[in-house]
């Protein structure tokens, strides 16, 4: 699979010289790795999910409190390698103990450098939600993060069609999973209003330009619905980006930037806003 990564893995994504987007067709590369992987998946025996609170519990509990969604992420095809010596169970102990509501672990090995043994390391070590965040088109995804710790899987709107993505949002609710359904624009968060999520994440990086702007995260909130919870994923940096956010998510999904961190408790107390 080293020539599907090749020219999406060595280096960023962007523009070549001529100005033409080499990215274009990036969500259907990895569409089309991840067929090959799961015709390589044996089914796994379903587990019992692992003990902890509700995501959605807990975020619609602490509304007066920007929660942060924290992630493991050692590499992206937008970033390049991120952080890969990082001792990533030294890095989920200090988002606990920092106060994560979540953490989110890339277990897509060829496009993030991630691992399904990150996911079950971490979740063997930790208390707190761990969401499974991959490409995920097949219920054998589904039960390979089960039963690798996670308590959430990602199930993301442009990569599904919308029969598809209820059967597989069924799927994980029925074995007790959560899902964090992700979109990023208004046609797709009608369709996770549409198949009943509660839990929806709107991602501010065009997964086909692979531009990122919050304002993707501004223009969506006067959709959103009072009874489901809302995250804004990627891009976010600084306190004034989640200050601009807090009135209307309910947490934040943030990798890079606390990955590159020298002080992880110090960055994630910048990014909580108190919205009380």
């Amino acid at each position: 699979s080293k020539s599907t990564c090749g020219r999406f893995c060595s280096k960023k994504i962007g523009r070549t010289k001529g100005g033409s987007d080499m990215s274009q067709d990036f969500l259907q590369t990895i569409l089309k790795q991840k067929e090959a992987e799961v015709a390589q998946l044996v089914n796994e025996p379903v587990e019992s999910v692992r003990s902890t609170y509700s995501l959605f519990d807990f975020l619609t509990k602490q509304k007066d409190q920007l929660q942060l969604i924290t992630e493991v992420k050692k590499a992206s095809p937008s970033m390049g390698d991120i952080n890969l010596t990082l001792d990533i169970t030294e890095q989920a102990r200090q988002y606990e103990a920092a106060g994560a509501a979540m953490i989110s672990v890339l277990t897509d090995q060829i496009f993030f450098k991630g691992d399904v043994q990150f996911l079950r390391q971490i979740s063997d070590l930790v208390s707190i939600p761990t969401l499974a965040k991959d490409f995920i088109i097949d219920e054998k995804q589904i039960i390979r993060s089960l039963n690798a710790g996670a308590t959430v899987i990602l199930l993301i709107v442009a990569a599904l069609s919308e029969d598809r993505l209820k059967e597989l949002f069924k799927f994980a609710t029925r074995l007790g999973l959560e899902v964090l359904v992700e979109t990023h624009n208004l046609s797709e968060l009608d369709i996770a209003h549409r198949i009943g999520a509660k839990i929806i994440g709107v991602n501010n990086r065009n997964l086909t330009t692979f531009e990122v702007s919050l304002q993707t995260s501004l223009d969506l909130a006067p959709h959103f619905l009072p009874d489901r919870v809302y995250v804004s994923e990627s891009g976010i940096f600084t306190n004034e980006q989640a200050e601009l956010l807090a009135p209307y998510f309910h947490a934040l999904l943030v990798g890079t930037a606390l990955m590159q961190s020298e002080d992880v408790a110090q960055k994630v107390k910048e990014l909580s806003i108190d919205k009380g």
